[in-house]
């Protein structure tokens, strides 16, 4: 069985441009890069459908929500900063209060 190649985006998109470009064939760009045709065409029409994200103004939907995501991860890590605080400080009342031996003679 064939091992399955992986090709960078870069030269995805070199290969395309090429096409775009109209110089050569799309069979004649498949045999120069020993690519299948039919994998070419698909990386064409892909960069095709997404030519238009390059355009949109704001952020797109995968930058909108790892915003999302650092700003709860954010609140998730202040969170857990307070509670660490409030257990380091309900210990050390409670051995004031209690005196050192307190867990001790809870048993």
């Amino acid at each position: 069985m064939k091992a399955r190649n992986n090709y960078t985006p870069e030269f995805k998109a070199k290969v395309v441009l090429e096409i775009l470009s109209e110089a050569e064939t799309v069979n004649q760009i498949a045999a120069k890069y020993e690519i299948s045709p039919v994998v070419i065409s698909r990386w064409k029409k892909e960069f095709l459908e997404r030519a238009s994200e390059l355009f949109k103004k704001g952020p797109s939907e995968a930058e909108k929500e790892l915003e999302q995501s650092k700003g709860h991860i954010a609140e998730l890590e202040r969170k857990v900063g307070q509670l660490t605080y409030e257990v380091d400080w309900l210990k050390k009342k409670s051995t004031q209060i209690l005196g050192p031996d307190w867990k001790k003679k809870m048993r």
